[in-house]
């Protein structure tokens, strides 16, 4: 016999946070198998997972309509599925409305949000299903549904092999005739395959807060709702109930491919179109660039950009940008392109970028092209701890109905997963933290029953064997969406029928339910506002430099192609240098030797997956220090490759060989460009490289080096930066590493006050800045303010913000007292006249900031417990008691509190203490390693300050260590990584036998064996900041 046709109505993802047990994509895939007409997704109350659905539909050739569940107030249940773009505009705007008047995560509907507004009815536009609940349904709540959606509401009929499937028709049936509603059969799908069902009760007791062995009828009862054979339906539901399917799914027309972007229109003045606006406000910048006249190659450039700005209608998105970067600037915010868009000649003379295209020779087809035909994308950066001024003025110009950041989803990570899995299954939270305290960050799943087994739980037991079975499952699952870093969506009308807006979680912040990729697929312009740490930090530094000057300095006041800054890069004296303070990095610049500001540019570039993984790192330092030969391929080749040595490092070479060398047109290299981003995943060269083959055949180039460019292209596919985005970060580089030649104290200061970034923490930036002749004074209450500053002598004086848990409100209130006229005579003193507390002056003591006001910790401590205000008559009084003097703290116990108030100490460094006894066991300095030779066995020791395992380190962990003349570089090899795991990752002091490795001036260790030496240091408390 045939079987029936079906359209699934009611279908949950794990959009659905904690309800849901399959990807959009799994159940798209399923719905196909089975022979569905059509699926609809309905997510509760989110449209976040309709974007993925509908790509693999239409890949599909699926029909799919987009929908949503959500739950009255009083807990009416139902679906609503748009039929066409105005109705999903209404279902957009329902789920927007419910979304931002509840706190995150939650939503709120009223019935009195579907009193009729329309002739229609309510929600016009969309169908509607009734999920009745089972004993307590009311006619009258079906009858005052009938009345708001006339001809447009069934009652749903789901069937899931219950107690009594027939009795639970019939009552339906009887229900469906009382209230005058039609019926339909629905799934209530929360999985593609019943296989998901253990994941879906564990997602369930997740959201109850309960475990799988308490929460009892809260479980479905058995794992039927998944997407059913059509066999299984057809036994289920009577023939009219499915054929109403297809008849609700007909009703249902509307694709996501209807929605059409539109620009703002604020950004252009009155009289003037976007595109006579462009143009004019990039002449004006030229002119401004270029004072002594446009160099004609940039003129043609940028006029070839207008022009095909103006075939794609981008001038709006251009303007947009503009106008942001323009209040940055008013507002003295620093700020810089970056990214593709420095290819551009108009981003430039916008203010855009500081890429000059006069110096480069960049590729507009990079950032826009025909063949894309999406738009473009331009990230600019801005100083961390101003961004919110540029969020909030976004707010402000378009208003929150139209402009709201994009949602990054949030999925399980492995240790997530393994902690909720864990949970659910009711394993002890004892265990639970053990498990998950043991994994290092590079451990892949393979290896779990590993660390199972090592906390003596056996794998093979079935209920641990869940537990490993369902963490898996979960991992890369949504768990919820939080805000995107910075990309903002700007709408011309209500982004709301669009996409559904919600509140994000910081006040004053709204965010769309679309990622950046759901972005990308729809088409909507997406403006990232990004943070640097490094921008706040310049700026701050620049400032204290125009404070003591007398005038202002700027970025550009910096002179370029300073020597003496490139021979500091040179010797790899880059600490708190940004992007070049690395491991690697560091590695790499005396190899190097950048010499100009082009070799800063290869060096961003090189130090990166794309280029190791392609093997493009040796060949060029072999090439660039004359110990290989550059091989000639074709005029045209080399032209392309003549600033690198012949090897491709950027993505724009790779682009530009194969134009010249394979024929292909622009707009094909960057489809090409697009495929090596994406081939790791997804994929999709071979017919590039076919083409390529064939190209280069046809101009006459060798195959060998045809089949080198491919593999290098390959390596592209782990990350590799365009020219333009490593020219733009070349810019910091030398604007930082300036700074920290010329002016290390105002650097260390600037780098101190825009806390947390880098690769560093304050405590080594300090210890760096001191080996550099700065001197650096403690934390003070008469005289710190909240920042650390440089005083008139050149001492750094470290600001009260350094002392851990001191409240910035505290540490300014004692900044903004006028001490230089009137000292704080004594701790009480301080109290009365900065307001601060008893907790306050513990913090303070603590970090020993009243040294000058009451003597060491121990008396500062004393003093403090009887200087707060208690707002009686006795303040004013002296306390009735004699002065104690109390025993000073010894050195060790210093340094301890130190560290524990500070993360730092000025003082001498711990291991000057331990020395002896560390020269007893022959560990030597780091200095000493500098001056070891090639092979050397030797042993080291120090704290551990980092630990960093590359993605292309094929298992090599690298740490660095800190000891009293500076720091080691430790390389520890796989099978010593898994043989002395516990070592590696438990100590914060390590010791080291091991082999030096000498390369000029680069120095390793590589490590032989671990010896964890913490317990020497007794109290102290150290920290080490780990990076992939």
């Amino acid at each position: 016999m045939s079987l029936p046709d079906y359209a699934e109505l009611h279908c949950l993802s794990n959009f659905s946070f904690l309800r849901g047990a399959s990807h959009p994509e799994e159940l798209v895939e399923r719905a196909v198998a089975q022979g569905y007409a059509a699926l609809a997704l309905t997510d509760e109350c989110s449209l976040a997972g309709v974007v993925r659905a509908h790509l693999a539909a239409r890949k599909a050739g699926l029909k799919f309509i987009v929908g949503s569940e959500m739950t009255m107030a009083d807990g009416l249940k139902l679906v609503f599925l748009a039929c066409n773009r105005h109705g999903y505009g209404n279902l957009s705007a329902l789920a927007t409305l419910a979304r931002r008047r509840a706190a995150k995560g939650a939503y709120t509907l009223q019935r009195n949000d579907l009193e009729a507004l329309s002739p229609s009815g309510a929600v016009p536009d969309c169908l509607v299903l009734w999920l009745p609940p089972g004993e307590a349904a009311s006619a009258e709540d079906g009858r005052w549904l009938a009345a708001r959606f006339p001809g447009r509401c069934w009652l749903a009929v789901e069937l899931h092999a219950g107690p009594d499937d027939s009795a639970r028709l019939e009552a339906l049936q009887a229900l469906g005739a009382a209230s005058g509603l039609p019926l339909v059969a629905a799934g209530d799908v929360h999985m593609h395959v019943r296989a998901r069902r253990p994941v879906q009760d564990v997602l369930t007791v997740l959201r109850l807060k309960t475990t799988v062995f308490a929460a009892g009828y809260a479980l479905f009862a058995n794992g039927e709702r998944h997407l059913r054979s059509r066999l299984r339906l057809s036994r289920l539901y009577p023939p009219e109930l499915l054929a109403a399917t297809l008849e609700i799914a007909a009703r249902c027309t509307f694709s996501l491919d209807e929605l059409r972007y539109e620009y703002p229109e604020e950004v252009v003045p009155p009289g003037e179109t976007p595109a006579s606006w462009l143009r004019a406000e990039t002449g004006r910048g030229l002119s401004r660039r270029y004072p002594d006249g446009v160099p004609a190659g940039v003129q043609e450039r940028a006029e070839y950009e207008l022009r095909l700005i103006a075939e794609m209608a981008y001038e709006a998105y251009f303007l947009t940008v503009y106008d942001i970067v323009r209040f940055a600037r008013e507002r003295r915010i620093l700020c810089q392109g970056r990214g593709s868009a420095a290819n551009s000649a108009v981003c430039y003379a916008l203010g855009i970028t500081e890429v000059d295209p006069a110096r480069s020779a960049l590729l507009f087809e990079r950032f826009i092209s025909k063949e894309r035909g999406e738009p473009p994308d331009i990230d600019v950066d801005f100083e961390h701890e101003r961004r919110e001024e540029v969020i909030q003025y976004i707010y402000a110009r378009y208003g929150r109905e139209r402009a709201a950041l994009a949602a990054a989803v949030i999925t399980y990570r492995t240790k997530g997963a393994l902690r909720d899995a864990g949970r659910a299954l009711g394993f002890g939270i004892a265990q639970i933290n053990a498990l998950t305290a043991s994994l290092a960050w590079w451990d892949k799943r393979e290896q779990l029953p590993e660390r199972f087994a090592e906390l003596g739980l056996d794998p093979a037991a079935p209920r641990v064997g869940k537990w490993l079975a369902i963490a898996g499952a979960l991992r890369g699952f949504p768990r919820h969406l939080t805000q995107h870093v910075g990309g903002f969506v700007i709408a011309r009308g209500p982004l709301a029928r669009l996409v559904p807006v919600e509140n994000a979680a910081m006040p004053g912040r709204s965010v769309i339910q679309w990622d950046k990729d759901d972005l990308d697929a729809m088409g909507l312009l997406k403006v990232d506002i990004l943070a640097l740490g490094m921008l706040s930090a310049i700026r701050r530094t620049l400032a204290i430099l125009g404070d003591s000057s007398g005038r202002p300095v700027r970025m550009q006041d910096i002179p370029a192609e300073d020597a003496a800054t490139y021979e500091m890069l040179c010797h790899a004296d880059s600490m708190g240098v940004f992007q070049v303070e690395s491991r690697a990095q560091m590695a790499m610049l005396p190899r190097l030797q950048p010499r100009n500001f082009y070799d800063l540019v290869v060096e961003v570039a090189l130090v990166r997956p794309g280029p190791i993984q392609g093997d493009m790192v040796h060949p060029y330092l072999k090439r660039r220090q004359k110990k290989e030969r550059v091989e000639k391929i074709s005029p045209a080749v080399d032209a392309v490759l003549a600033r690198t040595f012949g090897v491709p490092i950027f993505q724009e070479q790779v682009m530009q060989l194969a134009v010249v060398a394979a024929s292909f047109t622009p707009g094909e290299a960057d489809q090409l460009r697009r495929s090596m981003a994406a081939w790791r995943r997804k994929g999709g060269l071979e017919h590039f490289e076919r083409k390529l083959l064939a190209g280069m055949a046809s101009n006459g180039l060798p195959e060998a080096f045809a089949r080198r460019i491919i593999a290098q292209i390959q390596g592209f596919g782990e990350y590799g930066f365009p020219e333009s985005h490593a020219a733009s970060f070349a810019l910091l580089v030398y604007a930082s590493a300036w700074l920290k030649r010329h002016h290390p104290a105002p650097f260390l200061c600037g780098l101190l006050n825009s806390q947390p970034m880098g690769f560093y923490s304050p405590s080594l930036l300090i210890q760096d800045a001191r080996r550099h002749g700065v001197v650096v004074l403690p934390p003070d209450a008469n005289a710190s303010d909240w920042d650390s500053r440089v005083d008139p002598d050149g001492a750094v004086r470290l600001g009260l913000r350094e002392i851990r848990g001191l409240a910035r409100a505290a540490g300014e209130r004692i900044a903004a007292v006028d001490r230089r006229q009137r000292p704080f005579s004594s701790v009480a003193d301080l109290a009365a006249r900065a307001g601060l507390q008893r907790r306050d002056l513990d913090l303070l003591a603590a970090a020993d900031a009243l040294h000058s006001l009451a003597g060491h910790r121990r008396q500062a401590a004393w003093a403090a417990t009887a200087a707060v205000v208690q707002g009686d008559l006795f303040d004013r009084l002296p306390p009735p008691e004699t002065a104690t003097d109390l025993p000073a703290p010894e050195e060790g116990e210093n340094l301890v509190a130190d560290y524990r108030s500070l993360g730092l100490t000025l003082r001498r460094h711990p291991l000057t203490l331990l020395r002896q006894r560390l020269t007893e066991r022959r560990f030597v300095t780091a200095a000493a390693l500098k001056t070891a030779g090639q092979r050397t066995l030797i042993r080291a020791a120090g704290i551990v300050v980092g630990r960093q395992r590359p993605g292309t380190a094929t298992g090599i962990v690298f740490v660095t260590l800190e000891d009293e003349t500076g720091l080691a570089n430790i390389v520890v090899y796989p099978q010593l990584v898994d043989k002395q795991r516990r070592e590696l990752l438990g100590s914060s002091l390590l010791g080291v036998y091991g082999q030096l490795q000498v390369e000029g001036e680069v120095v390793h260790l590589v490590a032989r064996r671990l010896v964890d030496l913490s317990p020497w240091l007794g109290r102290l408390e150290t920290s080490s900041r780990d990076f992939h």
